[in-house]
């Protein structure tokens, strides 16, 4: 493009590109492309499949040709990323960059993929000079969520210098933000709505019981069906009652056999997902592990799943064909009550019916309640004899139940989507960042609190907000009001040095570290107590801590029952029973002290609790611990909170306090997490190397494959290994210690040391000690031999190779002279991606 910035040349170069790569110009999208180039704002809201995705790149190489730095942002940093490797591909790495709180690549391009909250405090920060020209916000219907829309709009009111584009399928009327943006900005403001869909929709009611409206649909040539449902376990079970019927052809299905074949389905519920895609039935949702989801995608992008039963996450980001989208119910539970789907929600799970490029059509289907199915089946069994149908009692909707039907449907069909509503709040990492970017501040606060979006009365419940946050700042000693000695101006300003990264992704990284020079390092727990630190500044993982927390319960009644303890006192003691919190006191204590001293930390508080620690205690897979704890519905959160533990523990503590007990038990976390899923660490690993990143984002073959990798070796890592093999011995030492005979005889069994054989062997030894010690010292490297007779890297595929170990019970007398003699085979735990066991022998030395 021609410098000085030619508009026309800018919109004849981008038009011609488009057509150039089969992506020719929709009028919205040349409408959307004039108002870019010509330098006003954009709001697109348009239906999905109409191309909003392409007037972002527009919006992009406009702001690169006139030399100003644009800012993508998303929701969720799967986008992020997502969006990240698309822009590289097309605008080469060096002008592509992104930073996400937990990631940062190439942070000073010209062009930056981040979260909105990234965008939003760097707004804070500096204001009207931040390095901000232009800021492309996708899904800007997130302005409306009540926990992070405050991100969607603090950008609108301290970027006045730039320009925006804002996208989303349901923006409802807009008329309002536009006036807005053009009053801060200068620039006009183009709205472009109300385009007509590339793929028409046709909507229609169901009233058949729901496995014959999807035998229907799928006869009628209107799939892939997406059944949508509005919990995950009822997801599953949709497609479990769907493996009844044909859903596939025997050509299909051998297809998708040959495919999976060599795709490792690691858990209890890919065993479960396995049987189903081979019958042409998928399951999206986002427990999942997320290589399962990528398989589910990929076989239906190749048109080889006839229907896919999952929850409305398809509304954000799954890039699939789906032709109907059949939805369940028109209610969800939010999260504190019953509620039907407001119209933009309904919008944006309809509107991914029919995909351009694929489609002619789209169907939207809505199942009828179930009591309503059952009463019209029932009636037309009872023919035309009105004597029988009076006396028909009709089937009531169960208790709770929120009422809708189809005039709920038709209602919400014609309703455009609700008007944005403005989600604005007060922290104190906004009044920190207002303060820190130094100037008037009053005018800068005054700003933020009386000319945003709110109604007047929230305004001034933020303004007393403000100022209570203020007063707590001024206490600590960390915010100082003083009179300008020459102008006798009022000079607020900060007395400590704010880190430049404090309100973004692990804000309290700093007090870990303080924490860290706190423990013992002498401690034989030392390694585990750096865990617990590490793990109470996450986020908590719900479902795990809820699982935990159930398991405590159960085993503190069944030791109340014991004990002879009534009902009535086990029912008051079990209110304090909870999930296990290490370091519970040492960590309140300290955050208390630190607090006073770091008050941005006002916004965030810790949260102890043991994942990682409880698993490696109890020696246990990710399976194993999925099991345990029934978490199969939520084995992708679990797999999210380990990855960032791992990258937690990796970036955040020093290399003063990695001892090598904690350098073990971080690479076998790590190897735990690649060979579970590679892909969550994967990615990260490529970006944390730019060179790598651009590679993958721009060389080579860009179609993926069906199945992804697998992962590597899992005896490649040699260290992790070894503590993979430690945990398998010490899981058979905890049981054995407890006298678990049954569970021993499960693990060993097939290899011919089964429970009898067991409980044999540990009666000699009760013959000479009375415990087994399970204690730190019981698990450490000094209780197991291991002989490494060929080495991993020794091993070649299909090379039959073992490591023979020798684990050494921790008795009461301290002789050590009672073990576990076993074998590892190395070609079987590559297979498996874990350390495969054999146990030869349970004897003294």
């Amino acid at each position: 493009m021609p410098d000085p910035f030619d508009p026309d040349a800018a919109y004849d170069a981008f038009a011609s590109w488009a057509a150039d790569r089969g992506t020719p110009l929709y009028p919205a999208q040349d409408e959307s492309l004039v108002a870019i180039v010509s330098g006003e704002n954009v709001i697109l809201s348009t239906p999905t499949g109409t191309g909003k995705s392409l007037v972002a790149v527009a919006a992009h190489a406009t702001a690169l040709a006139q030399g100003v730095r644009s800012f993508y942002t998303a929701p969720i940093k799967a986008l992020v990323s997502e969006k990240f490797f698309d822009l590289v591909s097309v605008f080469g790495a060096e002008n592509v960059g992104m930073v996400t709180g937990d990631s940062s690549v190439n942070a000073d391009a010209p062009i930056i993929c981040a979260t909105a909250e990234i965008l939003a405090n760097l707004a804070l920060r500096h204001g009207a000079e931040s390095p901000v020209g232009q800021v492309v916000m996708d899904e800007f219907h997130f302005y409306a969520e009540p926990d992070r829309g405050w991100a969607w709009q603090v950008p609108l009111l301290t970027l006045p210098a730039a320009q925006f584009v804002l996208l989303s399928a349901t923006l409802g009327e807009i008329d309002w933000l536009a006036a807005d943006l053009s009053r801060r900005t200068g620039r006009e403001t183009t709205v472009i709505t109300g385009v007509d869909r590339p793929v028409p929709l046709s909507y229609s009611y169901a009233t058949t019981p729901i496995q014959e409206t999807v035998e229907e649909l799928l006869q009628t040539q209107r799939a892939p069906v997406y059944i949508v449902h509005f919990a995950q376990l009822a997801a599953v079970e949709r497609a479990q009652a769907l493996a009844s019927i044909r859903v596939a052809d025997r050509a299909v299905r051998d297809e998708i056999a040959e495919l999976i074949g060599p795709f490792r389905f690691s858990t209890a519920f890919g065993k479960t997902l396995s049987r189903l895609l081979r019958l042409g039935i998928g399951v999206h949702h986002a427990g999942m592990l997320p290589k399962y989801r990528r398989l589910v995608e990929r076989l239906a992008q190749r048109g080889l799943l006839r229907v896919i039963c999952g929850t409305d996450t398809l509304g954000v980001g799954i890039n699939v064909p789906i032709r109907t989208v059949l939805l369940s119910a028109l209610t969800k539970f939010d999260g504190t009550r019953m509620r039907q789907l407001t119209a933009r929600e309904f919008h944006q799970i309809a509107g991914r019916a029919g995909r351009a490029g694929f489609d002619t059509a789209g169907t939207v289907v809505v199942q009828a309640p179930e009591h309503e199915t059952e009463n019209l089946k029932a009636l037309a069994k009872l023919g035309d004899d009105p004597k029988k149908r009076r006396k028909f009692i009709r089937k009531k909707a169960p208790d709770g139940f929120v009422s809708w039907g189809e005039p709920s449907f038709e209602k919400l069909i014609a309703a455009p989507p609700e008007r944005l509503t403005s989600q604005f709040r007060v922290t104190h990492a906004m009044v920190l960042n207002a303060i820190a970017r130094g100037g008037d501040v009053v005018a800068t606060m005054r700003a933020l609190l009386e000319d945003n979006h709110e109604p007047r009365e929230r305004q001034r419940e933020h303004i007393r907000q403000a100022l209570a946050i203020y007063r707590t700042l001024r206490t600590a000693g960390v915010v100082e009001q003083v009179t300008d000695a020459v102008t006798g101006q009022t000079i607020i300003r900060l007395t400590v040095d704010l880190q430049p990264n404090f309100a973004l992704n692990q804000p309290l990284s700093p007090f870990a570290l303080a924490v860290y020079d706190l423990l013992d390092e002498n401690s034989p727990t030392f390694a585990l107590d750096v865990v617990s630190v590490t793990e109470a500044i996450l986020d908590d993982p719900r479902p795990v801590l809820s699982a935990q927390q159930f398991v405590a319960r159960g085993e503190a009644v069944s030791a109340m029952k014991a004990e002879g303890l009534d009902y009535d006192e086990r029912m008051d003691l079990l209110e304090e029973v909870s999930y296990p919190k290490p370091l519970e006191g040492l960590l309140g204590e300290a955050f208390a002290t630190y607090r006073g001293s770091q008050p941005w930390i006002g916004d965030f508080d810790i949260s102890p609790k043991s994942v990682v620690r409880d698993m490696y205690e109890r020696a246990m897979s990710f399976g194993e611990y999925i099991a345990f704890y029934r978490l199969a519905r939520s084995e992708g959160l679990v797999l999210r909170y380990l990855s960032d533990a791992y990258r937690t523990l990796r970036s955040t503590v020093p290399e003063e306090y990695k001892s090598d007990d904690l350098v073990d038990l971080i690479e076998w976390l790590g190897e735990l997490v690649r060979q579970t899923d590679s892909s969550v660490l994967d990615e990260w690993e490529t970006l944390l190397d730019p060179a790598a990143a651009a590679a993958s984002a721009s060389g080579g073959d860009l179609v993926e494959p069906v199945v992804p990798p697998a992962p590597r070796r899992v005896t490649s890592n040699v260290r992790a290994f070894r503590i993979l093999v430690r945990n398998e011995l010490f899981r058979r030492v905890a049981l054995a210690a407890r006298g678990a005979w049954e569970e021993l005889g499960e693990l060993d069994g097939a290899s011919g040391f089964g429970a009898e054989r067991w409980a044999e062997a540990m009666d000699d030894y009760h013959d000479e000690h009375d415990v087994v010690g399970i204690g730190p010292h019981a698990r450490s490297a000094a209780l197991l031999i291991l002989d490494e007779k060929a080495t991993p890297s020794d091993v070649l595929p299909g090379e039959p190779s073992v490591w023979r170990a020798r684990q050494i019970f921790d008795d009461p007398a301290g002789d050590h002279d009672w073990g576990i003699t076993a074998e590892i085979d190395l070609a079987a735990s590559d297979e498996a991606g874990t350390a495969v066991v054999k146990v030869l022998a349970v004897d003294r030395l």
